[in-house]
């Protein structure tokens, strides 16, 4: 990479043919076109002379977004921290009483949730010091939005079960959609009349808000992806990764 000092020079020779339009209050339009079409010149001969500058450019363009979206990032986990890790709305697996918190956005349509579900289940048979907060986050389409209401139903009609129903669902294969989701609900006990009218209950479209909200303000636009401390994961890092993140945290 370059150093500051071509970006610099670069700065300059835009600034002083720049200049030339300023100091020149009494161009003629057809003057001004020539005068215009030098400085292209100029920037263009320039560049093609100094190309590596425009990747120290961008180098410098992607650090700066990476700082504000860290900045970002920062704000919300404290602004929202208690719909974060204390809503209403969640859904939690694990020891409540855990000293370390995972907070996961999923989608049920969403294929590295379903391997992501294997890291999460390994993870709380080995380590009885961290929970997992589940953050219904359906992206995938109408069927993801009806399977992800049945889910938040179940989550109140059959509070017990919804870890079990949380694992079969995700689990199956081919596309999850409502009927599918009342269907296995429906297979572990819950009362179809009961369940279809807690899906109809205003909470649910206020959670989904309520995570989408979160979501925006962490730049998460994927799933899986995950809350560890101060930090947002994003994808299916794997159990060793998370394992990893995990151990920082309690050692601290």
């Amino acid at each position: 990479m370059t150093s500051n000092k071509s970006i610099a020079a670069f700065l300059a020779v835009m600034m002083a043919t720049g200049s030339m339009f300023a100091l020149q209050p009494t161009t003629s339009r057809a003057q001004e076109v020539d005068n215009r079409a030098d400085v292209e010149m100029i920037v263009r001969e320039y560049l093609l002379s100094n190309p590596e500058i425009l990747i120290e450019m961008q180098d410098v363009l992607q650090a700066k977004q990476q700082q504000q979206t860290a900045a970002t990032q920062k704000q919300t986990l404290e602004a929202k921290k208690e719909a974060i890790y204390s809503s209403p709305h969640q859904i939690e697996i694990g020891n409540p009483e855990a000293s370390v918190t995972v907070v996961e956005f999923f989608d049920y349509n969403c294929g590295f949730c379903m391997r992501a579900l294997d890291d999460m289940n390994r993870m709380l048979d080995s380590n009885k010091e961290v929970r997992f907060v589940l953050k219904e986050f359906p992206i995938l389409g109408p069927a993801s939005v009806e399977a992800h209401q049945v889910s938040m139903a179940v989550s109140k009609v059959l509070p017990d079960q919804y870890a079990q129903f949380h694992i079969d669902l995700l689990g199956l294969s081919g596309r999850k959609d409502g009927a599918r989701a009342v269907e296995l609900a429906l297979a572990m006990g819950a009362d179809e009349a009961t369940l279809r009218a807690e899906m109809e209950k205003p909470y649910i479209a206020e959670a989904l808000d309520e995570v989408q909200a979160i979501a925006a303000g962490l730049g998460i636009g994927g799933t899986p992806s995950y809350i560890i401390g101060d930090e947002v994961v994003f994808g299916a890092v794997g159990f060793d990764e998370l394992s990893q993140r995990v151990d920082q945290l309690t050692t601290e």
